[in-house]
């Protein structure tokens, strides 16, 4: 073996236990007690918890928006994600009129692969299927490892909204081929109707962002898409949910059997729509909005029952003078927040504290983005699985400070928030990406991962 962690508390997503992890190349190759190898490097973590990477299943790296491009890049990005214990990134490639969707994902991977520092894998976003050899592309898409697909019930302006008969043709053709469908939910029409009545009103300021993306917006689109995919019996995945009557939706199609995904990220945990009244209220603008108190309680409480299945970050970071553009008008505020490099963080703090437990966090944050998204390789601490590992240590106290995040940003949404406990450690496929506050990765290592999709029975319709 190429390096021994000894003595550390191996965390899974069913439970935690003392032992040593052996690691030989790329994987992991032997877990016990005890561990002997005179040809071994050895680290004793003990005191510390040894976790699986997470994987961060929600990001927009160097991400084109709004008449912008979001902060970080796959470089800066991923240096970001190693240095919190994200070890693989599933990104969003969004097909384009006229663009075919290998077409599209080529084009990110010729961008990604000279700078990912951590593993990586794409989601593609559908926005245009004039073209009936879009779908024709998905099974083929699937076969070079792209096992789900994206539609937004939203941006209808910035035409990249689908109505509800091509989200069927989509959410059809994805499970024919074995891969899933992840939705936005929100309800355009309502937004616009709501964006002009403030506008014409003089209601500029950051507060009306929410004001005009309020729960109910999200909720009729999310009770929408589940209608549909309850009806046909299709997988659906819901990404960051932020909403209770929404979240509610999702409880009742589970408990009635059905195959839908709930994803939520850290900023609806944390914060409420109470942050938009502050001065700098614009650099917390996201799509879908931090949500009231109700909507913040109902996330933890169904994050602790299970029917949330993952916590991701749709990392999609801006500078302070680009949220600036909006300073007037709450309209040309780039949305998106930064926050991989606090995702593993946050959640663990949470199990510290003894809200939810580290198994759950590892569950939630790994284990379970991994197999619903094909990750067959990743996501537990298990012989013969990618020795993508996090040497946690609970007694580390991290407050955050832009100044010393890895993030190509000029400010974060998380100043000031303080952790007990931290990753020290972060090994990607074997390698030290991270030490102890000192980024170790370099640009490139990260490996496309081509994820597997699931066998499926296909349904008449």
């Amino acid at each position: 073996m190429d390096l021994i962690l000894k003595n550390g508390i191996l965390v899974t997503s069913e439970e935690m236990y003392q032992a040593d992890i052996g690691i030989s190349g790329e994987k992991i190759a032997a877990i016990g007690t005890d561990l002997q190898d005179n040809t071994s490097k050895i680290i004793d973590v003990t005191g510390k918890f040894i976790l699986p990477g997470a994987i961060d299943a929600h990001t927009h790296m160097a991400l084109a928006f709004g008449g912008t491009v979001s902060s970080d890049g796959y470089l800066s990005g991923t240096k970001a994600a190693a240095c919190g214990g994200v070890t693989t990134i599933i990104d969003y490639a969004m097909q384009r009129s006229g663009k075919g969707i290998m077409e599209t994902i080529e084009e990110r991977k010729s961008i990604a692969q000279a700078e990912v520092c951590v593993d990586y894998g794409f989601h593609c976003i559908i926005t245009d299927l004039n073209n009936d050899a879009i779908l024709d592309e998905f099974e083929s898409a699937v076969q070079a490892g792209i096992t789900s697909f994206k539609c937004f019930f939203v941006y209808k302006k910035e035409k990249m909204m689908v109505d509800d008969g091509t989200f069927l043709k989509v959410l059809l053709e994805a499970d024919k081929v074995g891969a899933i469908v992840n939705i936005h939910a929100e309800n355009s029409d309502a937004i616009d109707l709501n964006i002009e009545r403030l506008l014409r009103n003089g209601k500029t300021s950051a507060w009306y962002h929410y004001v005009s993306r309020p729960e109910c917006v999200e909720s009729e689109a999310v009770k929408r898409a589940v209608h549909w995919a309850v009806s046909f019996n299709k997988p659906l995945y819901i990404v960051h949910m932020a909403d209770k009557e929404g979240i509610e939706a999702v409880t009742l199609a589970k408990d009635s059997g059905y195959r839908i995904y709930a994803e939520t990220c850290p900023q609806y945990l944390e914060f409420t729509c109470d942050v938009y009244k502050r001065e700098d209220g614009r650099n917390f603008v996201c799509s879908p909005p931090m949500k009231g108190k109700d909507s913040k309680i109902a996330l933890w409480d169904a994050l602790k029952r299970g029917d949330i299945d993952t916590i991701a970050t749709d990392h999609c970071p801006f500078y302070k003078e680009q949220k600036d553009w909006g300073i007037n008008d709450f309209t040309k505020i780039p949305n998106g927040c930064g926050g991989i490099e606090f995702l593993y963080p946050y959640i663990l703090n949470a199990a510290n504290a003894g809200v939810i437990s580290f198994s759950k966090a590892v569950e939630v944050c790994s284990f379970n983005p991994a197999k619903i998204f094909g990750c067959h390789e990743k996501g537990s601490l298990s012989i013969g699985k990618d020795a993508d590992i996090v040497v946690y240590d609970p007694d580390k106290d991290y407050t955050v400070s832009a100044k010393h995040m890895h993030s190509k940003c000029d400010h974060t949404i998380w100043e000031g928030k303080s952790f007990h406990g931290f990753p020290v450690l972060t090994f990607v496929r074997g390698k030290l990406v991270y030490d102890n506050g000192k980024f170790m990765g370099v640009p490139g290592f990260g490996k496309f991962i081509k994820r597997k999709a699931k066998k499926t029975q296909v349904t008449s319709v």
